[in-house]
């Protein structure tokens, strides 16, 4: 109980700082801008053919047909298998060689290693408009022309993901190494079970880059397929404005099922990739 010399307990306010105020505006304002693009995606595909030029969010008679009718379309599903197909694989394909030549990098010293570090570095200063020529000249060279290898080849492996690798392996302690290596291990299973679980976040930031590139990859398998068998997502979506009239509906029906798996994908590895960030901050 308080005395008449005991001060009375004071309420403590959290001081409100305009600096604080004027962040969180902007970033609600940057976010709002960014979905509402999505959010008017969502918003059409919902729509029938006679309101797609209204412009509200809500649409004022909604409607599952367009999704009904895009899902029944045979060329959509073996578009939508093309691209899963091709993101999988060429995803997997980079997180195994990148790690692969990450870990070569960092964990193994020979003459000429930074030098092949720097040639491979280099070749991100090299748009990729002008890698297309060389890209379609191998492919015609090759017979890879109109076929899921074609489309696949370039993105095999990245000089991105092989310096994120490489980054990261470089944070792997030695001594864990220099122990399996005294049990009798080879430098493959060393590789595979000691160094790759430790690297998880980095895996998996890097697989979801790549996922994403190649599930949205627009202008390479545009031109290198010619048959609309082996289209992918992105590419079968353009047929929809090009077959005798622009069907809108179409199309962002189609977009906004092409945007399930990304978010799908973004919702199951989205903690590794927060980890990924911090432990990417606290390197030396």
């Amino acid at each position: 109980m308080a005395t008449a010399d005991t001060p009375a307990p004071r309420l403590r306010f959290a001081r409100i700082r305009p600096g604080r105020i004027i962040t969180w505006t902007l970033l609600m304002i940057g976010g709002l801008l960014m979905i509402t693009p999505l959010l008017f995606m969502f918003s059409t595909s919902l729509k029938p053919a006679s309101q797609i030029y209204d412009l509200r969010l809500i649409p004022a008679s909604p409607t599952l047909a367009n999704y009904a009718e895009v899902l029944s379309d045979g060329r959509f599903l073996r578009w939508f298998l093309n691209s899963s197909f091709v993101a999988i694989t060429v995803t997997a394909a980079n997180c195994f060689f990148d790690s692969l030549v990450g870990y070569t990098l960092a964990k193994f010293r020979f003459r000429g290693r930074q030098v092949v570090f720097i040639a491979i570095l280099s070749t991100l200063m090299i748009p990729t408009e002008m890698l297309v020529i060389p890209w379609y000249l191998m492919s015609a060279q090759f017979g890879w022309l109109d076929s899921y290898w074609g489309i696949m080849f370039p993105g095999m492996m990245t000089a991105f993901g092989t310096f994120l690798m490489k980054q990261f392996f470089e944070t792997v302690p030695d001594d864990f190494l220099e122990a399996a290596r005294i049990d009798g291990l080879n430098e493959f299973t060393i590789w595979w079970r000691i160094a790759m679980p430790l690297v998880t976040p980095a895996l998996s930031a890097l697989a979801i880059f790549t996922f994403l590139g190649n599930w949205t990859a627009f202008f390479w398998p545009l031109i290198v397929t010619t048959s609309k068998e082996l289209y992918t997502l992105p590419v079968g979506l353009t047929s929809f404005a090009v077959e005798q009239a622009i069907q809108w509906e179409k199309i962002m029906t189609g977009a906004a099922l092409a945007t399930l798996p990304t978010l799908a994908l973004f919702l199951a590895l989205q903690r590794f990739i927060v980890r990924g960030v911090m432990l990417a901050g606290l390197k030396d």
